[in-house]
């Protein structure tokens, strides 16, 4: 018997509800393969998508491939300096022309050595001039459109969807002193892939309620749950966010609590007595820091798993101190003890979401974030419902009445 059905759906509009009034949403869109398909075209099929940082291109030719809801793709830098995102799938056989990472003059299928520009342009296809109709400018690689948002560029496989920028205007005061895309920081390794649904990854990194249970002790305690803060965001905003005041000024992750990188220059005082967390769902969770950001890229696998890159940012000169190797590693230290934590849970999290007994809780005040994501991610389901059932099919009352 099928999950997906009118009544699932309508059962959605308690998890849009204020936070005190609430519930999570349902086990099964954690564990259920069946949902995560459908989530598959609810969400990543339309959804503005990170796939890494402007930096990582830094010279004409420059390239890395990824893999978007199953979807390989090359991001590329021309030859005029602009960013490309292309298919990586070679217009012949369906051969991938580019893996991993690189500087290319073009790339070239390994199978029959079709050869595209940078650009995407097919510029050769040997043995093809007896081809019937063949038109090389058919064949050209396809684009996928995508914008950069503060260095961070991002993918859509929908050439309908509406522009990611206009709808992050919420965010642009909180994160404008911060200058995201102007920092630097060392090429993150390889995404490792966890056997957890990605949703419990973004929630554990928006959950205030935790952090002064789950990681109590000096390395965590100057930013207590008690100090955390979820504005709301306009209905149609692409992301949102939760501000945490802390107990002392610039407050960091490491053995001495405090900045040990050059403070962002623009901060105001406000702004250097709390972190901020910001959220582009479905793939990108900013922890940012007075000095650094921690950025967390998610990649769905399948209910119960997804890939996950991790990056640090900060100002460029803080590279260029002699002592930079050894504050990376007191701070990477502190951060992997408190990621160990949390990544424990999380895969305890994702077996509890497996049993009979998993419930739909409710909400602490210090769960504000999660629902945010609620309301972002119930209306996109309720958006492929609606496409699935068809134009004709009425909506009941309950689905849109029930969470105002």
């Amino acid at each position: 018997m099928t999950l997906l059905n009118d009544q699932f759906f309508d059962s959605l509009a308690s998890s849009k509800l204020d936070t005190l009034e609430a519930d999570t949403l349902p086990p099964a869109c954690y564990t259920s393969e069946e949902f995560f398909h459908f989530e598959m075209d609810a969400i990543f099929q339309h959804e503005w998508l990170c796939v890494g940082r402007e930096e990582w291109l830094g010279e004409p030719g420059d390239f890395f491939t990824v893999t978007r809801a199953d979807e390989p793709i090359i991001v590329s830098k021309t030859r005029d300096g602009s960013i490309k995102a292309l298919s990586a799938v070679c217009q012949h056989r369906a051969m991938l022309v580019a893996e991993g990472q690189g500087n290319a003059r073009a790339f070239v299928c390994p199978y029959h050595h079709w050869t595209y520009d940078l650009d995407g342009t097919l510029v050769g296809a040997p043995a093809m001039s007896r081809t019937c109709n063949f038109d090389k400018k058919a064949a050209a690689l396809p684009e996928i459109r995508h914008e950069t948002w503060h260095g961070f560029i991002f993918i859509n496989l929908d050439p309908e969807a509406e522009p990611l920028t206009p709808r992050l205007a919420a965010l642009e005061p909180v994160v404008a002193n911060y200058d995201f895309a102007s920092l630097r920081g060392p090429r993150p390794e390889e995404p490792t892939v966890f056997p957890w649904n990605w949703k419990v990854m973004l929630e554990n990194n928006n959950d205030g309620y935790h952090a002064s249970r789950l990681h109590a002790g000096p390395l965590h305690d100057f930013i207590p749950s008690g100090l955390a803060s979820f504005p709301e965001v306009p209905e149609n905003s692409a992301g949102y966010y939760r501000l945490n005041g802390t107990l002392h000024r610039n407050a960091a992750f490491n053995a001495t609590q405090r900045s040990v990188f050059p403070v962002f220059p623009k901060l105001t005082e406000e702004e250097q007595n709390r972190l901020l967390f910001v959220n582009l769902p479905p793939s990108l969770s900013l922890v940012v820091l007075n000095d650094t950001v921690l950025y967390l890229i998610m990649d769905p696998r399948s209910a119960g798993s997804h890939a996950l890159t991790i990056g640090t940012l900060m100002v460029p000169e803080a590279m260029d101190d002699p002592l930079f190797d050894l504050k990376m590693k007191m701070n990477d230290q502190a951060v992997e003890e408190i990621v160990a934590q949390d990544f424990h849970v999380d895969e305890l999290v994702q077996q509890g979401l497996r049993s009979k007994h998993a419930p739909r809780g409710r909400y602490s005040w210090q769960e504000g974030a999660q629902r945010l994501l609620n309301v972002w991610l119930v209306e996109r389901y309720w958006a492929e419902w609606d496409r699935r059932r068809g134009p004709s099919a009425p909506v009941t009352e309950i689905k849109r009445s029930g969470a105002a």
